[in-house]
C-alpha cells in the first residue's frame, strides 16, 4: 500500500470529522504505515482500536491496549508498527466483538466506491472473516486513505463479488462520500481461486472458521479440493450412519483413510508398542461441554489424526500421541488457533514426554 508524506497527515486528520468516527466506539484499521494517523486519532478519542494480525498468521485482531496514563508519545508509538507488537492483545473468532468503523488501505480507488488493493485479497479476507463472526454488518462504514492521485476510473469488470467496496475516501484535499450500491461480501467465498489448502495451512484461523461454517452445513468446498478426498470423508460419513448409536459417533470416528485407530485410555495399542519414536501433543482449554467425538472430527478435519486419543474431559485437556517429532509438529501446527466450543484451544508438545 503506497505511503505518501506530504499530505498523510492531513487525510488521516479528516477523519475526526466524520459522524461515523464521532460515533464509533470499536474501530478496525488496518496496519499499513498510510494509516498510522488514522490509529493515532483513533487512540487519543479514546477508541476501541483492533488492527489485523500481519498476514493473519496469529489471528484476526490485535487490540491495542496503551498503558495507563500514556502520554502523547507513548500514543504515537502505539499507532506504528513497534507499538501494534508491543501494545497489544490478540483477539480470535470468539471474542465477540463489534466493529462500529472499519478502515483499509488501497492501492486505487475510484469515486464509486471500487477499490483494488495489492491483490494478495487479505482486506477482502478480513472484512468477510468480520461478517462470519458478526462483527460487522452491511451498514458498518468503510473508509480508505489515498493521495489525490490514487483516485482513479476503475473497470467493474475488474471487479469481484469477494471484492470489498468502500463509502468514504479520504485524500489530502477531498472528502468523497461514494454512495456505493454494489454489495459488500457477505462471507467467506471457500470456493474462490485466493483460497486453497497452502493458504489455508498459512492461516491457522482461516482453518478455524472453515471448520465452524462445516459444521453448520454450509459449502466449505475449496477450488483445490481433491474430489477423492471429498468422496473419502463421504464414505466415512456414511459408515458412520450406518453403525448402531451405541457406538457412534465415539468408536466410529477414526481415520479411514489412514488406516489408523483412536484409543481412549492411558495404555498403549499394541501396535504402537515397541515403537521408540511416539511423540505426544498436550490439548488444553478445551470447555465443559466438548464431547471426544468433536475433538476427533476436528482432527480428521485438520489432517491431524494421532494414533491415540487420551481423553481427559474432565481435566478439560487431552493427549495426542504421533508416530514421531514431525509428525506431532506437524498436528500442532495444522491445529494452531483451532476453536472448540467457543474456547481456543490451546495445543503444544506436551513437556513430559513418555518412553514407549
Amino acid at each position: 500500500i503506497p505511503f505518501f508524506t506530504q499530505g498523510s497527515h492531513q487525510a488521516c486528520c479528516s477523519i475526526k470529522e466524520l459522524d461515523a468516527f464521532s460515533r464509533a466506539s470499536v474501530i478496525k484499521v488496518d496496519p499499513d504505515k498510510p494509516l498510522e494517523g488514522v490509529r493515532l486519532a483513533a487512540l487519543q478519542a479514546r477508541k476501541t482500536l483492533l488492527v489485523p494480525t500481519p498476514r493473519l498468521r496469529s489471528g484476526l485482531f490485535n487490540r491495542i491496549v496503551p498503558p495507563a496514563g500514556a502520554t502523547k508519545e507513548i500514543l504515537r508509538i502505539c499507532s506504528t508498527s513497534r507499538g501494534i507488537k508491543e501494545y497489544s492483545v490478540p483477539v480470535g473468532l470468539d471474542g465477540k466483538v463489534r466493529v462500529d468503523l472499519v478502515v483499509v488501505g488501497s492501492v486505487a480507488v475510484s469515486e464509486k466506491g471500487w477499490r483494488i488493493g495489492k491483490g494478495e485479497g487479505y482486506a477482502d479476507m478480513e472484512y468477510a472473516m468480520m461478517v462470519s463472526m458478526g462483527a460487522v454488518k452491511e451498514e458498518t462504514p468503510v473508509v480508505t486513505i489515498v493521495h489525490d492521485c490514487q483516485v482513479l476510473d476503475i473497470a467493474e469488470e475488474l471487479l469481484d463479488d469477494h471484492d470489498l467496496t468502500v463509502d468514504y475516501i479520504l485524500t489530502p484535499t477531498r472528502t468523497i462520500k461514494t454512495n456505493c450500491k454494489r454489495p459488500k461480501p457477505q462471507g467467506i467465498l471457500w470456493h474462490k481461486a485466493i483460497l486453497n489448502y497452502e493458504m489455508l495451512a498459512k492461516i491457522p484461523i482461516l482453518k478455524s472458521l472453515r471448520y465452524k461454517e462445516k459444521q453448520t452445513g454450509k459449502d466449505v468446498t475449496l477450488q483445490d479440493e481433491h474430489p477423492d478426498l471429498a468422496n473419502a470423508n463421504e464414505s466415512t460419513a456414511l459408515n458412520e450412519k450406518a453403525m448402531p448409536g451405541n457406538i457412534r459417533p465415539q468408536a466410529a470416528m477414526g481415520s479411514a483413510q489412514l488406516g489408523q485407530q483412536y484409543v481412549e485410555s492411558d495404555s498403549l495399542s499394541p501396535r504402537l508398542e515397541g515403537s521408540g519414536t511416539i511423540t505426544t501433543v498436550y490439548v488444553g482449554n478445551i470447555p465443559p461441554n466438548v464431547r471426544v467425538s468433536e475433538l476427533k472430527y476436528a482432527l480428521r478435519e485438520f489432517h491431524a489424526t494421532p494414533l491415540k486419543v487420551n481423553w481427559q474431559g474432565a481435566q478439560h485437556r487431552a493427549f495426542l500421541d504421533y508416530k514421531d517429532k514431525a509428525a506431532a509438529e506437524s498436528a500442532v501446527s495444522s491445529l494452531k488457533g483451532l476453536s472448540l466450543g467457543g474456547n481456543t484451544l490451546r495445543v503444544e508438545l506436551a513437556k513430559n514426554q513418555r518412553n514407549k
